[in-house]
């Protein structure tokens, strides 16, 4: 290689070199540049407008970063600006409605608020007023069956069997030896005729005797009804008693059809309304009846009624056990009660909870609404109270709603309490002694909440010991606390807090559990968030932060000196739940 070309070689490394001390040099001034300060004044408006992260499945995990859900290891994606603070509004990414399909219905729309439709099964069955049993009139033997089978069509007068009958034998003997004697006593021959007359005997066979004078050994049984044969009771040979029944008939020209109906449907029920029904057996056929009964008893075990129409069927269309399907309508009136469907409808004791599509908003949003429910009719229930036509209900995937609101500490079924620590009415519940409290009162308060977010700090280690030992340093700066630089109500208020103070930081420096130690830290963080919200503290920006997961799903809040968010109530099986729910800024003294 000659000199030229190591001179070029140089110059090229040497280039390559110099950029990559530049691109250092870059960075290294990009990563000392010092961080403009924090402006703790502004920290109410920053925080409104800071990225929250949250998961599609379980809203109730919120943090200032992305990462990955504490419960089912999803990515977190990032909550929409407009996030709602009201307690009874939930709000639900696209995914997350996807995920549960959640499905909504109009209030009032066409078909649930202007009509209502009673859907109904049932079966068609016999009437029981147009059955009949065809029996013996005369003891006898049976010679011969005309009707052989069951199922058999049988007609009134038809023959149905043969009968040899020896009582018969002998009245037609007397019958004769009567007309004999017709002259000389006329009652014994009216005897005679009465006597075959009352065995049923036809009065065309009576008169063929007595003319032609032959004794008959066998006699016909005739159909008394016409109808299907349903029972055949007796056999050639067998000998039949006065009275016994041969065959159970059924006339079908006209039939029942039955139907169930729900004990919480019959109040809307009446005779005379016209059901339509149709049956698979018949398709493209539609039939219709009015009710002409219903049952006054409930079945215990379906608790259904049952409901009687009646339906001609001279074209024998209609078969006994056939299966139907009806349904009832009935068209509401002006001043009918407004109709909700029944899937939407949450029931919790006494209470019934629906959720509530608020229209018009970036983020999908859920309400929650206790409503007062009617009676029910079919597939809705009339609403008495807390809804208004046009209103869109939830009317499916409303149980994921609600689990996902009281997981996020909202109002639920099971969360009915709940209130928003920043709305005002919450606020004005407090009192406001900022302006009587001392700064040296405040600065000595400024050391107990010190020593209280070491003790925040420990339990966020799970650290028994340091969380002991730092409960012990907030036990000792609460009793510098001079109460004698408060007057009046002022003092009054302290005093109440001060004992809870004491005693639940007592009770963490004599436990060495450490879920004991958090649920008195939690008792704790109570007592110290209303303490300095009401005096004030020569402190840092304090965040109250909350996780609506701990101890049971109840929720638990917490103060910390810096916006990130340290569970102190799981550590680190769960160290990014929860959110800043307050900020409380140290010269505020509204």
């Amino acid at each position: 290689m000659d000199q030229q070309s190591n001179k070029k070689w140089l110059f090229g490394f040497g280039g390559i070199l110099l950029g990559a001390l530049l691109s250092v040099a870059i960075m290294s001034f990009r990563t000392t540049t010092p961080a403009p300060a924090h402006d703790h004044s502004g920290s109410m408006a920053s925080s409104s407008t800071e990225a929250i992260w949250t998961c599609s499945m379980h809203p109730q995990i919120r943090q200032s970063e992305p990462g990955d859900c504490a419960i089912c290891g999803m990515d977190l994606i990032q909550l929409e600006e407009n996030a709602s603070n009201d307690p009874l509004v939930l709000q639900m990414t696209e995914e997350a409605i996807r995920l549960s399909d959640i499905q909504t219905t109009i209030v009032g729309a066409s078909g649930s608020a202007g009509s209502k439709t009673l859907r109904l099964s049932g079966t068609v069955q016999a009437d029981e007023r147009l059955a009949s049993s065809q029996v013996a009139h005369v003891p006898g033997r049976i010679e011969k069956l005309y009707v052989t089978f069951t199922g058999e069509q049988v007609t009134k007068g038809q023959k149905l069997a043969d009968l040899y009958v020896p009582e018969l034998i002998t009245a037609q003997r007397e019958l004769l030896e009567a007309r004999k004697l017709a002259d000389v006593n006329p009652g014994l021959l009216t005897a005679a005729r009465n006597k075959l007359r009352y065995w049923k005997i036809p009065e065309a066979a009576i008169t063929r005797v007595e003319e032609e004078g032959v004794i008959q050994e066998t006699f016909t049984v005739f159909a008394d009804e016409s109808g299907v044969v349903t029972n055949k009771m007796v056999n050639v040979g067998d000998y039949v008693r006065q009275g016994e029944p041969l065959f159970a008939l059924v006339n079908l020209s006209k039939v029942w059809v039955l139907f169930e109906a729900y004990e919480d449907d019959l109040a809307h029920l009446k005779l005379g309304d016209r059901i339509e029904f149709s049956t698979p057996a018949i398709p493209n056929r539609t039939f219709n009846a009015r009710i002409t009964f219903i049952d006054p008893v409930i079945n215990p075990r379906t608790r259904t009624a049952s409901l009687r129409t009646e339906v001609d069927n001279q074209q024998r269309l209609l078969k006994p056990e056939m299966l139907v399907y009806g349904s009832l309508s009935q068209t509401a009136g002006s001043n009918a009660a407004l109709m909700v469907p029944k899937s939407a409808v949450l029931w919790t004791g006494p209470r019934s909870v629906v959720y509530v599509k608020i229209p018009e908003t970036t983020v999908p949003s859920f309400q929650y609404r206790e409503v007062e429910i009617g009676e029910g009719v079919g597939n809705f229930y009339q609403v008495v109270r807390g809804l208004a036509s046009g209103e869109e209900v939830v009317t499916h995937g409303s149980f994921a709603i609600d689990a996902a609101a009281q997981l996020n500490n909202q109002a639920s079924m099971m969360n009915r309490e709940v209130t928003l620590k920043k709305d005002a009415s919450v606020a004005a519940a407090l009192p406001n002694y900022k302006a009587l409290a001392p700064e040296t009162f405040k600065e000595q308060l400024a050391g107990a909440v010190s020593a209280y977010l070491l003790l925040k700090d420990a339990l966020v280690a799970s650290d028994v010991a340091a969380a002991e030992a730092a409960a012990q340093d907030m036990h000792q700066a609460l009793g510098k606390v001079d109460m004698a630089k408060l007057k009046g109500d002022a003092h009054l208020y302290w005093m109440q807090q001060f004992k809870a103070l004491q005693a639940h930081s007592e009770k963490i420096t004599t436990s060495t559990d450490l879920e004991v130690q958090r649920q008195q830290f939690d008792f704790l963080s109570q007592a110290l968030i209303q303490t300095v919200k009401v005096f004030g503290a020569h402190t840092d920006t304090l965040y109250v932060q909350h996780c609506p997961m701990a101890f049971g799903d109840n929720g638990a809040d917490w103060l910390s000196a810096e916006d990130k968010v340290l569970n102190p109530y799981f550590g680190e099986a769960m160290l990014r739940c929860g959110i800043i729910e307050e900020t409380l800024v140290s010269n505020e003294t509204d």
